[in-house]
């Protein structure tokens, strides 16, 4: 047991502690009665199990074509079965209700499509600049996108094709058939936009983009964001006392925002230390990542990297008001299980590849 422990990355790994703890302090630090942060220990002690339980297996068997095809299958039937006894949470049909507690499927499918992808690409990494591969790639993406966004959660749907034009783009596709893509869905984009949308539509989209030009109605989450992240200034306000979310101008504030909720209180000062640790995450990810014994691996630990930068990224921004709100949450520090449960299961995977990854990379 102990030989098999040794294959962790303890630098990864107490590399989240500190990101965990900032989630714990900002939700417990305004002496709130309710039972987020007991809830909360739950899952981290939920999380570490999977971790630790995950390191020890061997996912040489992830390699399988019929393995992967049958997670494929699961997820998907299991996201379909939303629409049947799914809760309807904030106008979204996204859980599943189990006692006290709420699952969110999507979560993991994000962890199955990034394994789906990493095996296409890594058996046809001779032929992969063919633009054959994109189309097929983006058709399993788009399996999942779409069942994530009739839910509807477009945030859920946004990171599902983040991951697939990460994935795309490290996999060595040509650029010019990605460019290509891109050209043909922003003109569709722009002829719906010019003879298909009507104006409410647009004004939608245009909220949307720009959530702080209607501070007063759709924006209103962005702009107190915002309002708490600046008011953090260089050293913050103290634990416990970031008036934002104190004063409940700040919604959501153990989950979506979390983030200006701590900045507030630790001010700029605490949010590179934060973004510090997120640093030392994504790169210890994409070390090992480097390291592993075939290309499945590789592209596995690349996904990864980009699954959780991507979940960083729109979350951050969305706190600053640079993005639009999305509900994506940050990783390791908002509160819900079904995140932190994916996340330290998608580490637990890369540290189960870890035990047989070799010193030089060796192409599959």
């Amino acid at each position: 047991m102990k030989k098999k422990l040794s294959s962790i990355d303890w630098l990864l790994f107490f590399g989240i502690v500190p990101i965990l703890a900032a989630g714990l302090v900002t939700m417990s630090s305004f002496g709130s009665k309710s039972s987020y942060f007991g809830r909360q220990l739950i899952w981290i002690a939920v999380a570490f199990a999977i971790f630790f339980l995950c390191s020890l297996v061997d996912f040489r068997f992830l390699k399988r074509t019929r393995v992967l095809v049958t997670f494929f299958a699961i997820i998907c039937t299991v996201l379909l079965s939303l629409f049947v006894v799914g809760h309807v949470s904030k106008g979204a049909q996204s859980w599943f209700r189990v006692g006290f507690f709420s699952i969110e499927p999507s979560d993991p499918a994000q962890i199955v499509l990034i394994l789906m992808l990493a095996k296409y690409f890594s058996r046809r990494h001779i032929e992969i600049r063919n633009i054959r591969h994109i189309l097929t790639s983006g058709a399993y993406s788009l399996v999942i996108c779409a069942l994530i966004l009739i839910q509807p959660d477009f945030g859920g749907a946004i990171i599902i094709f983040f991951i697939w034009f990460g994935m795309v783009l490290v996999s060595g596709i040509s650029r010019k058939h990605v460019l290509l893509v891109l050209v043909v869905g922003a003109i569709t984009f722009a002829g719906l936009w010019g003879y298909a949308l009507r104006p409410y539509q647009k004004d939608r989209i245009k909220t949307f983009i720009n959530p702080l030009a209607d501070v007063h109605g759709a924006g209103y989450n962005a702009y107190q964001s915002t309002i708490a992240v600046g008011s953090g200034q260089v050293l913050g306000k103290g634990v416990g006392y970031g008036t934002q979310s104190k004063l409940n101008f700040l919604p959501e504030y153990r989950t979506d925002f979390i983030f200006a909720a701590y900045s507030e209180e630790w001010g700029f000062v605490g949010a590179m230390l934060l973004f510090a640790c997120y640093g030392i995450v994504i790169w210890r990810i994409l070390a090992n990542a480097l390291t592993g014994s075939s290309n499945f691996e590789t592209l596995y630990g690349l996904g990864v990297a980009i699954f959780l930068a991507t979940h960083f990224i729109v979350n951050v921004g969305m706190n600053i008001g640079l993005l639009p709100v999305t509900g994506v949450t940050i990783p390791f520090m908002s509160y819900g299980g079904s995140h932190l449960v994916t996340e330290f299961t998608a580490l637990g995977i890369l540290m189960g590849m870890r035990r047989y990854q070799r010193q030089s990379h060796q192409i599959l």
